[in-house]
């Protein structure tokens, strides 16, 4: 079958972002950027200076890959902080006018939303270039940071939504969400969940094997988790709940990649109650040792996301077969389809989470199947191409908007 038309329609977009292009954004750049390159697109990033998002970080651990003057920013009192952000518009101004100077043949701004962001939007309208936006963030959701100058976050906000040529949200509940909070006046929008290529996600059974004899995982029906020690994934929560119930299931052994936070009181917790045979902690690794981790892996958990996002680990787990155990959000549910794709529970309920997880150990058929599919779907339906290919389609629909 034909590859769908990306070019003419599209020659050259900038992408504008004001992220440290490192972790999850950084991932979500790079295939969304890559996807587009692979069509013969040329595709420019403008951001923050040294947040190059294809500056791979060595190890998975984003707050110790920032920059120091990133952090000192990071860590003015609120008021300053959000003083900084409505000023980059100044220096994000500047930059933009001027590569749009030196390149004529713009055919798209594409931009990472970012609270206080409104320049882009203005200079794009201006110029008569569509610009849109992927929205992965708003005034409208609870935030660990909350905000100081709430009204006039939200009035320049409103703004910005109502005047891009059109709006990417990554969840269909995210998208709702901040529609009603806007009472229904933005631009015309589209859903778009995260992805992940099957190529990068294809681990070999050498890779699989020497990580389980590394990690001694040889016997055993491995339950994977990947990414960040921190209050909200809830790893921490999950690991006290099993812990109890491990031993009565020697079948199963927990694999946990990454570090934070929480990382050192999950550690000390293991150590405590003699648990290092069953809980393997393998702290910050190198990207290139995550497929073999991967590989290793029979099944995933996710203990927590948020209610509104689209979780890139869950497509990664998928991309590799890897059938996840998932919270029932809305965003989830979205893409989640159970006992076919992977499996739910009632968000919130980790006891729930940990029955799943003990019950699906001891079926490595059941595991085998649904990781297939699972794999079957993303390769269908959820690499980063499909993603791009709603975009050209997108930008052709609102582009005299």
């Amino acid at each position: 079958m034909n590859k769908p038309a990306v070019q003419p329609l599209l020659r050259r977009v900038l992408y504008h972002h004001r992220t440290q292009g490192k972790a999850v954004e950084g991932v979500h750049i790079r295939g969304i950027t890559d996807a587009l390159r692979a069509e013969g697109v040329t595709v420019d990033i403008i951001s923050l200076p040294g947040a190059d998002p294809y500056a791979s970080p060595k190890a998975l651990s984003p707050t110790k890959q920032a920059r120091p003057w990133m952090k000192w920013v990071t860590s003015l009192p609120e008021p300053l902080f959000e003083l900084a952000e409505l000023g980059y518009n100044a220096v994000a101004g500047w930059r933009i006018r001027e590569y749009l100077n030196a390149h004529k043949d713009v055919d798209l701004i594409y931009e990472r939303y970012s609270l206080y962001m409104f320049v882009a939007v203005m200079i794009a309208r201006a110029r008569k270039i569509p610009v849109i936006l992927e929205i992965n963030d708003s005034t409208t959701v609870y935030r660990v940071r909350p905000l100081f100058f709430q009204r006039l976050a939200t009035m320049i906000e409103r703004w910005v939504f109502r005047n891009a040529n059109g709006l990417v949200f990554v969840s269909g509940a995210f998208r709702d969400h901040v529609t009603k909070a806007h009472g229904g006046k933005i631009a015309p929008t589209i859903v778009s969940h995260n992805a992940a290529n099957i190529d990068k996600f294809s681990p070999t059974p050498e890779q699989r094997a020497a990580a389980r004899a590394k990690w001694k995982l040889d016997g055993s029906v491995v339950c994977g988790y990947l990414g960040a020690f921190v209050p909200w994934h809830a790893i921490d929560q999950f690991v006290y709940k099993i812990a109890d119930r491990l031993k009565a299931n020697p079948q199963l052994k927990l694999l946990l990649v990454g570090d934070g936070a929480t990382f050192p009181v999950v550690q000390a917790f293991v150590q405590e109650h003699g648990l290092q045979d069953q809980v393997v902690m393998t702290g910050r690794v190198s990207h290139d040792e995550v497929p073999g981790l991967l590989a290793a892996m029979d099944m995933a958990v996710l203990p927590s996301a948020g209610d509104y996002t689209s979780p890139v680990k869950l497509f990664e787990f998928m991309a590799c077969g890897i059938p996840p155990v998932a919270p029932d959000f809305v965003p989830i549910r979205e893409v989640l389809k159970e006992d076919e794709t992977g499996w739910m529970f009632k968000a919130g309920d980790l006891e729930s989470a940990v029955q799943m997880v003990l019950r699906r150990s001891q079926d490595s058929d059941n595991l085998r199947r649904v990781g297939q599919a699972a794999r079957a779907y993303i390769a269908r339906e959820r690499q980063w191409r499909n993603n791009i290919l709603q975009l050209v389609d997108f930008r052709e629909r609102v582009k005299g908007r």
